[in-house]
């Protein structure tokens, strides 16, 4: 449940941007029934966001996410899987005896370093190439290889009704949201059909009604 207003009844901070990959935190927020305050700022474009941020994190990055005792966490992976272990009652992280774990854990580190780095790269080219025409081809390669790790992730998961069976994880919460960064959904049901289905199905989930179109835009086809 989301606090629109700051409260001392949250238990939790969370510092965050619609479009952005603070949404899969708020989503299994939002699963998980905590209330938050949503300290709501783009900081890859403004400059009072990112000093908001800097005060709990020195990368001025979302999502930060500040718990109940003050420690902070940054990561939207770690995040997830930490809200999955601190609730295991919800399902949302196999547990360390679950056989899925593994899985869980490769593919939650996968799209994080494989996938949703690489945005860091293609938001602004200019941290690394100075040239424009330099530029342009560093953002269509970068978004040649999130294409082709999709089709990676997609060539080597045996999904069911989700990502890892058939219940819903903060995996699936996750690919939610990094799948509709470019290139896209379009894209991503090419280079990966059987996730696409898995992605089409969480859209549609009736617990998240209105939030992803809320927090993310239209759903796409």
């Amino acid at each position: 449940m989301r606090l629109d207003r700051p409260s001392a009844t949250a238990p939790l901070t969370l510092y965050g941007a619609a479009g952005s990959g603070s949404v899969a935190v708020e989503a299994a927020l939002t699963l998980l029934g905590i209330p938050y305050e949503l300290v709501e700022g783009a900081t890859w474009a403004e400059e009072a966001a990112r000093d908001r941020v800097a005060v709990r994190n020195p990368m001025r990055q979302i999502p930060t996410l500040v718990l109940p005792g003050g420690e902070i966490m940054t990561e939207s992976a770690a995040i997830l899987i930490r809200l999955g272990e601190l609730h295991p009652q919800a399902g949302l992280a196999p547990g360390p005896d679950d056989p899925r774990r593994a899985a869980f854990l490769r593919w939650m580190a996968f799209v994080s370093a494989a996938i949703y780095s690489l945005y860091w790269v293609k938001d602004d080219p200019a941290r690394l190439v100075p040239r424009v025409e330099s530029q342009r081809a560093l953002v269509d390669r970068t978004l040649r290889r999130i294409a082709e790790c999709w089709g990676i992730m997609e060539r080597q998961i045996e999904p069911g009704r989700y990502l890892l069976g058939d219940d819903l994880t903060v995996l699936d919460l996750y690919v939610a949201v990094v799948s509709r960064f470019r290139p896209r959904r379009p894209r991503f049901y090419e280079v990966a059909p059987r996730m696409g289905e898995v992605m089409r199905r969480v859209d549609d989930d009736p617990r998240l009604a209105g939030f992803w179109q809320d927090r993310m835009g239209p759903s796409l086809p």
